[in-house]
């Protein structure tokens, strides 16, 4: 039976996937790394700030401390919110599908974004008073692929006041755009919807349902994922 949904943020509410991706060339061209739209969506879409600088770092035998890393991710949320201050676009269907959803399951956010970010735009947004449950980077110390994330979203959502009854994995639906993200819901033992707004169908295969956008789903729809 369903009984909480939790979903990414960048690249399944909030399109900026774009937006990052300059971000990441920006900073790494900064540092002498350069960075394609090939390898960027082929290798680091689906990975949060820390995983991919670090794997650009390791990918180009640069060696990369914990103080520069830090550095890295700081100067690239300051581009991002420079970036987004007069531009926030939400993917169509994700505001009807929250509101549907609200009152009849919990909801989440579980992204590799930083919190702030997360904030700012579901509050621009209208849609910040949804989910009482937002894990994000700041939250983790090993990002998607792995489980992490998820299990400690489904652990906050159990922690809930009010909530007598654990919701088990399998109970819950992420709704994803990456491969990184599938196979991390996957790991938890979650039911994963993949949505092909960053990547083709053909690239998300792990998932268990494949939408081209949100505007195809309901709360019936993703009850039949958790029968």
């Amino acid at each position: 039976m369903l009984r909480a949904v939790i979903f990414d943020f960048n690249g399944i509410i909030v399109d900026d996937e774009p937006i990052h991706f300059k971000l990441f060339q920006k900073v790494l061209g900064e540092e002498g790394i350069v960075l394609t739209d090939e390898a960027y969506y082929a290798r680091y879409l689906g990975f949060d700030d820390r995983g991919a600088f670090s794997a650009s770092y390791r990918d180009s035998n640069r060696q990369l401390s914990d103080s520069k890393l830090a550095e890295l991710i700081d100067r690239k949320a300051v581009y991002y919110q420079d970036a987004i201050r007069n531009h926030v676009a939400i993917f169509p269907g994700v505001k009807n599908l929250i509101l549907s959803l609200t009152g009849h399951l919990p909801l989440a956010v579980a992204s590799g974004a930083l919190r702030q970010e997360i904030k700012s735009i579901l509050a621009t947004a209208g849609l910040l008073e949804h989910f009482p449950v937002i894990v994000a980077a700041e939250d983790v110390t090993m990002g998607k692929p792995e489980p992490e994330i998820f299990l400690k979203t489904l652990a906050t959502l159990n922690a809930t006041p009010g909530n007598c009854d654990p919701i088990n994995s399998a109970e819950c639906v992420v709704i994803e755009d990456s491969k990184e993200g599938i196979k991390g819901a996957r790991r938890a033992g979650m039911r994963c919807l993949a949505v092909t707004n960053s990547h083709p169908a053909d690239m998300l295969g792990e998932a268990d349902t494949i939408v081209k956008s949100l505007e195809e789903v309901s709360l019936k729809f993703l009850q039949t994922m958790c029968p």
